[in-house]
């Protein structure tokens, strides 16, 4: 099974500058944090008690 199997569908794309968006409480859906990969480095994405993101390597 691979790592974007698990990426939810976005919500939404801009067709003129190709943004895509997406709900961060789909990404991470245990509410926690989620891993984030970009050229085999690992970022965790993290919803704070607040309700703000953090994203640290």
């Amino acid at each position: 099974m691979g790592l974007m199997q698990h990426v939810p569908a976005p919500e939404s794309c801009n067709e003129a500058d190709g943004t895509v968006t997406y709900d961060a409480e789909a990404l991470i859906p245990n509410g926690v944090k989620a891993q984030i990969v970009l050229g085999g480095q690992t970022y965790i994405l993290r919803i704070t008690r607040a309700g703000k993101l953090i994203l640290t390597k």
